[in-house]
């Protein structure tokens, strides 16, 4: 997104209440992260999920300035069984450095890819952002081409940089929220270019 300062703080702040999730605890958490650092991009994500016999909503904002990107997540909470009956929710806020982040990953699902027209939005976005917090490991016993072989031959497998997946759809989150995706994907790829100017 090209716009910067104020009122991009004014729009980031609105899509945080259209979304309707605890408003006032999101904005808050977001800007006390964000701190006076203009917002270069945003992307707001309310989610709702279905727990055995609870509704359980989550929202995560993801916000890029100049020289940080932050994540903040909110959930539901139920609380304990011989408490209060009360509603809590817990918001958590991580500001990385944008040097730090070493993975931009955007999936796209697409509809009829034959007739494909550029500029056309997906279905769906998936965007994973790694910067190295969380690594998953996938292990499978190393093998040789020797069918009859019964020797130890040890471990192989990869790691993957997991920090956080995101996925968006036109049918759970509307177009304009993929439309989002794609231009926060874009805004943080680029801001993440070593060699060239910060966004």
């Amino acid at each position: 997104m090209a716009k910067t300062g104020t009122t991009t703080t004014q729009d980031l702040r609105s899509a945080i209440e259209r979304s309707g999730y605890y408003p006032a605890l999101v904005s808050e958490a977001v800007e006390s992260a964000v701190g006076p650092e203009p917002i270069s991009s945003y992307l707001v994500h309310q989610e709702t999920t279905f727990d055995a016999n609870e509704v359980r909503r989550h929202v995560t904002v993801l916000v890029l300035t100049p020289t940080r990107f932050v994540v903040s997540h909110t959930d539901e909470q139920t609380g304990d069984a011989g408490g209060p009956a009360v509603p809590l929710a817990t918001t958590s806020t991580e500001s990385v450095r944008l040097d730090r982040i070493n993975s931009v990953v955007v999936s796209r699902m697409v509809a009829n890819p034959e007739t494909y027209t550029p500029g056309t939005l997906p279905r769906e976005v998936v965007l994973t952002i790694g910067w190295g917090a969380v690594q998953r490991l996938d292990l499978e016993p190393a093998g040789c081409s020797d069918p009859n072989c019964e020797a130890d031959h040890g471990y192989t497998g990869s790691a993957t940089a997991d920090d956080l997946s995101l996925r968006v759809s036109e049918a759970g989150d509307g177009p304009e929220t993929v439309a989002q995706a794609l231009l926060f994907a874009r805004a943080l790829s680029e801001a993440t270019v070593t060699d060239g100017p910060r966004v």
